[in-house]
């Protein structure tokens, strides 16, 4: 059985893989009734034990738009607030009968060890700080439609990346892909040992803005910290924060991106979203299109559908 549970995983071949599948998706996603039979009868239960909008809902909508049934566990009204554990959990569900499971869960490693209780694929949707490899694969989809190639890129990673499991699996799929990674943030912000990580690290965001290509702006997970890491708020958007200012030292065709929920007047000013090279709203997009190709990689057998193809009903 085939799982997704971290980039490095793939590898450079299998992201180039997922996004060949995605193209065909983002097809689909553009017909009037955007729907393919492709996983009809197969079951999706999305495992969310932590709160979740984008990737929750895009991974619903990615499952129905494949025709495939969807089960969807919510840990406020189940019966982990009586004290059932993750195994029991896993084996009630997968009781019922079910071909995959997407996890997010608060603490590193979970996704692994369903993995080895359930039958079923698992999607690893974020565990901890350690891993979301679809935020990956969406992100480095959306760069290259407006790069072409990461070879040779530079893509700057900014702000809370001690905490972040976005910038870990971003890292390694913008390195996989063959672009250069800097890492812009306070030493607060930043992991203890950065000894093997494939990056180059600064704390000045003006030096860099001028030479990178994707401007990768992080929001600052307050949820996950257990001390004061900057002065305040209002300090930290002054010497990271992304206004019009900065935004227009950027170089043509450089992209700015946020894998959401954002902070507005903190990492990114509000009154520069609407500006064409800020793709925020375009990863959104591309995230339900490579998350049906995740599916589909994981548990398709009939081949992609092409354009030519009828779509299943509604």
């Amino acid at each position: 059985m085939k799982h997704l549970l971290a980039i490095d995983e793939l590898g450079a071949d299998g992201i180039a893989e997922i996004h060949r599948l995605a193209d065909a998706f983002v097809e689909v996603n553009r017909r009037p009734i955007p729907k393919v039979p492709t996983l009809r009868g197969r079951t999706v239960v999305s495992l969310f034990f932590e709160d979740s909008t984008r990737t929750r809902l895009s991974f619903e909508t990615a499952a129905k738009r494949l025709s495939a049934d969807t089960m969807t566990f919510s840990v406020g009204t189940s019966s982990v607030k009586k004290g059932e554990s993750v195994r029991d959990t896993i084996e009630t569900i997968e009781a019922m009968g079910i071909d995959a499971i997407v996890v997010r869960h608060g603490s590193a490693g979970v996704p692994w060890q369903i993995a080895r209780w359930s039958s079923a694929a698992v999607i690893n949707a974020g565990d901890g700080w350690h891993q979301h490899p679809t935020q990956a694969l969406l992100d480095t989809y959306t760069a290259l439609g407006h790069l072409g190639s990461l070879d040779g890129r530079r893509v700057a990673i900014v702000g809370d990346i001690k905490h972040s499991r976005v910038a870990r699996s971003n890292i390694a799929a913008f390195t996989l892909l063959g672009a250069e990674v800097v890492l812009v943030a306070p030493r607060t912000l930043l992991p203890p040992d950065l000894t093997d990580w494939p990056v180059r690290v600064v704390s000045d965001l003006d030096g860099v803005l001028g030479d990178v290509d994707v401007l990768y702006l992080l929001r600052m997970q307050r949820e996950r910290m257990t001390e004061s890491l900057v002065p305040s708020l209002r300090e930290y958007a002054r010497r990271f924060g992304l206004d019009r200012e900065r935004a227009a030292r950027l170089g043509d065709g450089a992209i700015v991106m946020h894998p959401g929920p954002m902070n507005r007047g903190v990492e990114i000013a509000g009154d520069i979203t609407e500006l064409p090279n800020v793709v925020v709203t375009e990863q959104v997009a591309n995230g339900v299109a490579v998350r049906m190709a995740v599916l589909f990689w994981l548990l398709g057998a009939d081949p992609v559908p092409t354009h030519e193809e009828e779509p299943a009903d509604a």
